[in-house]
């Protein structure tokens, strides 16, 4: 019997792809089977400047809605000295932010990409307001399918654009509060609102209701999003974060605010 010198034996070794590899691979497998009109791309829809008001006013909104209801209603301790004192200073900063968010937004609608500027929200032309009815049906589960668009769909720029109203009148009606003490420059620049919005508690109250209408879009725009994710599967959630949603060519070919301009520049 011949002895076999282990330290001389060369084993051999099957080199094992890396995990990268292996999905680049199985990635590569999968397309290969789908037809390149339904396979998935990345767009940038949102830009930077969209998504970081997105999220400021979010913030602002927030702190505006919890100190403006204690200041309207003190729930902690009775009302006055240091604390109330604290609450107003806040409340007048996220309001500070709040309109410089809505100065970027606004003219950012003139300056930003065909998903940021004002024509996607106006309707333009009949196949936009046509748009908003059938993205509506398919709302109340009366359509099928949901007209093809890569940035928002009629329906809800048109409710943006309303929301961007109500921020105008929670703006000038709370600078009009401020006015009322007469705290300059508020009470020159903002001093007259009360005599066209029936007076001090005309303003108090409207300023209070468009606080709860404010707050009940959004409870709808997180449930209307999380439904849209859900249903198209184009990373519609995760693009207000990354600006980038995942649409197949197809739908950038179809859709409204698609066609070859837009799909010169896919990833």
């Amino acid at each position: 019997m011949t002895a076999i010198d282990a330290s001389t034996t060369q084993p051999t070794i099957t080199p094992v792809p890396a995990p990268a590899l292996q999905q680049a691979e199985a990635g590569r497998i999968i397309d290969s089977f789908v037809p390149a009109a339904s396979q998935r791309v990345r767009i940038y829809t949102w830009e930077v400047p969209v998504r970081v008001t997105h999220w400021v006013v979010v913030a602002a909104i927030i702190v505006l809605s919890v100190t403006g209801g204690y200041i309207a209603d003190p729930f902690l301790i009775p009302p006055g000295g240091s604390v109330m004192m604290a609450v107003r200073f806040l409340h007048m900063l996220a309001a500070f932010v709040f309109l410089a968010a809505g100065i970027v937004r606004t003219y950012w609608l003139f300056a930003g990409n065909r998903f940021a500027r004002w024509t996607a929200f106006i309707p333009t032309n009949r196949n936009q307001a046509r748009e908003a009815v059938r993205q509506l049906g398919w709302y109340l589960f009366m359509r099928p399918d949901a007209p093809k668009v890569l940035g928002h769909n009629q329906l809800a720029a048109g409710t943006y654009f309303v929301v961007f109203f109500l921020f105008l009148i929670q703006t000038l009606t709370g600078f009009a509060l401020v006015a009322v003490h007469g705290i300059q420059p508020w009470a020159t620049l903002f001093g007259w609102v009360p005599d066209v919005l029936f007076g001090v508690q005309g303003v108090r109250l409207i300023h209070h209701l468009v606080m709860w209408a404010i707050l009940a879009f959004l409870v709808h725009h997180v449930y209307s999003a999380l439904l849209v994710d859900h249903v198209e599967r184009n990373g519609l959630m995760s693009s207000i974060f990354t600006g980038y949603k995942f649409v197949t060519r197809q739908e950038v070919i179809e859709a409204r605010d698609g066609g070859m301009a837009v799909e010169e520049h896919i990833e």
